[in-house]
């Protein structure tokens, strides 16, 4: 007998951690960028003169890059690898590899190497975690939405709160004054028990009984209805032929066929059911495109700053000392993650505009004004755009707000609102 509730909440904290698990590990990753520059002997700080500075590799641009290029590349063929891989091996065998992707970064961290080898695995693991990471968010979301709304929101607000732990290990590491090799060790064998859990987690869903409900309903309403005593029986369509049609001929193999006097015959149809019972890439992209399209909006928006340039601000005087130091990890970090979070909580209670609204799609076209906003920042020694024009902290702290909630706000409004 079927669960008609979910007991415990247990499916719900079973998603909120699978929605944990999507974003943590590159959260944790990308805290760790002091030890990357370390490592590589890039100079990026503030109180070194633009004369010194010196990042041969590109580090944080290339990581922006190889970051983002294969999100949105797996993020689009993951509308046809469903078509051709089992939505089990999909979510557990990326996890899989996104642990192991891990497990050797943290063991880099003890081994010595030239910087040029050091440069091009780091530059390949960021290129297959977050190629991992795409189709992982991406088969999740597609499991998610087999369940009721509110098992979507618990999902995105455990994405928002993976955010929160890394800006939490990052703040604790500089007010700990831990030196960067055991920061990052840290920030990386964390996402490999956090990565295990999410597996787990995944693993153990399918044998929840009201979990059970929804997974194998499509299943279950094909098997009750009253025509299926009839499915071991040959599909056949009613079509029109000429009686002299050499295709139907009665002696061509796998076809089973009845004339009548108006040339009307059944033919068999197998191959032509199975066909269809795979929906057209295209035909879905009709359906979504308009979320589809916002929801790339958002992130595109979000990710041309945020952390490549968001990371550059510094303090202009209120934040002095120890406040100084973890201005980064607290005004940026942490800020964004949180009102991130409340953006994404929001919607669970309220929603504007309407799913049909044209106004949707202007309001996530015009969050573009946060780019030069944050560009404006007071971001010193840079010798690009030397116009500071929002110097005060209060000033960054607020544009930063503002920028993470919609940014929250219109990428959960806009899974929501999907087909």
């Amino acid at each position: 007998m079927l669960c008609s509730s979910d007991k415990g909440s247990f499916v719900a904290i079973i998603f909120f951690i699978l929605g944990m698990g999507t974003l943590l590990p590159w959260n944790f990753f990308i805290t760790a960028f002091n030890y990357f520059n370390e490592r590589l002997n890039t100079t990026s700080s503030s109180n070194v003169s633009e004369s010194d500075q010196t990042d041969p590799y590109m580090f944080d641009n290339m990581c922006v890059l190889l970051s983002q290029l294969p999100l949105l590349l797996f993020t689009l063929l993951n509308s046809i690898l469903y078509q051709h891989i089992a939505e089990r091996i999909r979510i557990a065998g990326s996890m899989v590899f996104i642990l192991l992707l891990f497990l050797l970064t943290a063991t880099l961290v003890k081994v010595k190497m030239e910087q040029d080898l050091f440069f091009s695995i780091t530059m390949a693991t960021i290129w297959f975690i977050n190629m991992f990471g795409a189709v992982l968010q991406g088969s999740l979301f597609g499991l998610v939405g087999k369940f009721p709304p509110k098992y979507s929101s618990w999902f995105m607000s455990g994405q928002a709160l993976a955010g929160i732990f890394s800006a939490l290990a990052m703040l604790m590491s500089m007010i700990s004054k831990t030196d960067n090799e055991s920061a990052a060790l840290g920030y990386f064998i964390t996402p490999c028990a956090a990565t295990l859990l999410t597996l787990c987690c995944y693993l153990v869903l399918p044998h929840l009984k009201f979990a059970g409900l929804y997974l194998d309903n499509g299943t279950r309403n094909k098997e009750t209805k009253p025509d299926l005593d009839l499915k071991q029986k040959e599909n056949v369509a009613l079509v029109k032929i000429k009686p002299t049609d050499s295709e139907y001929a009665a002696d061509c193999p796998g076809k089973s066929m009845l004339t009548d006097l108006d040339g009307v015959a059944f033919k068999s149809v197998d191959g032509a059911e199975k066909q269809e019972e795979k929906s057209p890439v295209l035909a879905v992209f009709k359906g979504i495109w308009v979320m589809a399209l916002c929801v790339t909006g958002v992130f595109a928006c979000t990710l041309c700053v945020f952390p490549a340039i968001t990371v550059l601000v510094k303090p202009n005087g209120l934040f002095t000392g120890t406040m100084a130091e973890i201005f980064t990890p607290l005004c940026c970090f942490m800020v964004f993650n949180v009102m991130d979070w409340v953006g994404r909580s929001v919607t669970s209670v309220y929603q504007w505009p309407r799913k049909d609204s044209c106004l949707f799609p202007i309001l996530v076209a015009a969050r573009m004004i946060f780019v030069p906003a944050l560009m404006l920042c007071n971001i010193p020694s840079r010798t690009y755009m030397h116009l500071n024009l929002f110097k005060n902290e209060f000033a960054y702290i607020s544009i930063m707000s503002l920028f993470a909630m919609t940014n929250g706000y219109f990428a959960c409004l806009s899974m929501s609102y999907a087909p």
